[in-house]
């Protein structure tokens, strides 16, 4: 049988597919999930409200509704334009869609959020990646000098970055934002965990956007991510938005479930607390190097990151294993916080593994 695969472009071809690992029976710390279910009241409401729920329909084009919940829950500035994705990847795609023209540049740190290097490839940009420094901050200095060298259309910036889990300097990312010819992306993902934000500054950057995702919140399952920032900006972004993307269930649920937005804040809280916790662990065993975080998960480097992990995975507990991802991330493994009885056994079995091997 002939192959087609001749057709598919080259520069795809040699794309690696982003990997999940199977998940089955094993203690799931690897995908930066929201550990804690919803109470059991609050579970029948939704399953009344799927049940009901029109899937015979077309959802609403613009899920008004819901845009406005999320506009009153999380203080989204009224004069900003307002889009929703199917996760924050849509987004990102949609993005650098709109920007790809001929020799156009998408500019992040690395490491960072593989979705943004992968996704330039997607679209045809030239993907610009600037090291962090070895203590994961931004070098200002690098940072600007590709601004000024690549005149990217768009940088990205993870705030707090993925996978090191730090928050850059604000003022070093609003030189950023002040020196780009082109828009800037703050991917705010982990923002329930994190004290600061550039929501309030949108008003004064007209290259801002900031994005958010419910997924970190507990809501992983449901596929939501917004957008925000100057309406001529979302409304050219809006055009590449493929029809009924919000699917009904999503708008429906997602609605009914940031009325109790408070719920969701205080299980945020609650990982705050445990990966406090989860860091004092961490520093108590031998070996193990872990880096301050403001997510909901801990970047910490071992003696052998893939001896660790295997072994790890060996007694049911799953990691995402980062060692090879970038030159900084030698040796390095990533943990998501998750029940306070999950954080106890994944610490046992790394100190036995660590200590004894």
């Amino acid at each position: 049988m002939s192959s087609f695969k001749h057709l598919i472009r080259e520069d795809i071809q040699a794309l690696a597919a982003y990997h999940v690992q199977p998940a089955q029976r094993m203690v799931k710390l690897d995908a930066m999930e929201n550990p804690y279910g919803l109470p059991e009241s609050l579970l029948d409401e939704i399953g009344s409200l799927a049940a009901h729920a029109e899937i015979n329909r077309y959802p609403d084009p613009n899920a008004s509704e819901l845009k406005r919940r999320l506009r009153e829950v999380m203080a989204i500035p009224s004069e900003a334009g307002l889009i929703l994705g199917n996760g924050s990847d849509e987004l990102i795609q949609i993005i650098a869609m709109a920007l790809a023209k001929p020799g156009a540049v998408l500019l992040a740190p690395e490491p960072s959020f593989v979705m943004f290097r992968m996704i330039a490839t997607f679209c045809g940009l030239r993907f610009v990646g600037v090291d962090l420094r070895d203590d994961f901050s931004l070098d200002e200095q690098a940072m600007l000098a590709a601004v000024k060298e690549h005149k990217p259309a768009v940088t990205f910036l993870a705030y707090p970055n993925n996978p090191t889990g730090n928050l850059f300097d604000a003022n070093v990312v609003q030189r950023i934002i002040e020196d780009s010819p082109g828009l800037v992306v703050v991917d705010e993902a982990y923002f329930a965990f994190s004290p600061a934000s550039f929501l309030p500054s949108l008003q004064r950057f007209p290259n801002l956007l900031v994005m958010r995702t419910v997924s970190k919140l507990g809501l992983a399952g449901l596929r939501l991510g917004l957008l925000a920032g100057a309406p001529e900006i979302i409304g050219e972004l809006d055009k590449l938005r493929l029809p009924y993307n919000i699917n009904v269930l999503t708008q429906r649920l997602a609605e009914r479930l940031l009325q109790d937005y408070s719920l969701l804040q205080d299980q945020a809280a609650r990982i705050c607390a445990d990966r406090t916790r989860l860091m004092e662990a961490l520093l108590s065993v031998p070996g193990v190097q872990p880096f301050e975080s403001q997510a909901n998960f801990i970047l910490f480097r071992v003696p052998s990151a893939a001896l660790v992990f295997d072994g790890l995975k060996r007694r049911g507990i799953l990691l995402k294993n980062l060692s090879v991802a970038h030159p900084l991330l030698s040796d390095c493994l990533r943990v998501t916080v998750g029940t306070p009885e999950e954080n106890e056994v994944f610490i046992k079995v790394l100190r036995d593994l660590v200590i004894n091997g």
